[in-house]
């Protein structure tokens, strides 16, 4: 989620002076920080647009000594992505340091830690020259999806 989904510098950016100064270096480890976070551009309706022509699901790393983390991603997730049973992210939050240890064709994260690099399917990196933002992993992974729904799905979003 985290510089992927999650615009962490938004959330950065909201703390207090005296937390900023306690946490330098180590953020992730505020509380109540994961959810102060803004998402990042397209992210919403192309996680719609995705989930339309994939199964999709969130895996993230929160914070092991911060317990707001766990409950805030959470949280994020139903306010940005739907709370209710037909949304797209409906009870597919997955929190864990071993991302490896899920199954899928891609990841799209913005680091290789936490099982990336260990990752059975292709690695988006996220942020990357390849792809910078959400309109060039929407780019890319329309060739592997099929179908004119699909297809007009990513025009009504992008205009293409």
């Amino acid at each position: 989620m985290d510089n992927v989904m999650v615009d962490f510098e938004s959330g950065i950016n909201c703390l207090s002076a005296e937390d900023s100064k306690t946490y330098k270096g180590r953020y992730d480890d505020c509380p109540n920080i994961f959810s102060k976070m803004k998402p990042m551009k397209d992210v919403v309706e192309s996680f719609a647009i995705l989930s339309q022509i994939f199964d999709t699901y969130i895996l993230s790393t929160a914070s092991w000594d911060n317990p707001s983390a766990w409950q805030h991603k959470l949280e994020w997730v139903k306010e940005h992505l739907g709370s209710i049973e037909g949304n797209p992210a409906y009870k597919r939050l997955i929190l864990t340091h071993h991302k490896n240890l899920n199954k899928g064709d891609f990841i799209i994260d913005d680091r290789i830690h936490r099982g990336v690099d260990k990752f059975e399917g292709k690695h988006i990196h996220f942020g990357t020259a390849e792809f910078p933002d959400w309109k060039s992993v929407v780019e890319y992974l329309k060739q592997f999806a099929s179908g004119e729904k699909a297809a007009s799905e990513i025009q009504r979003l992008y205009g293409e």
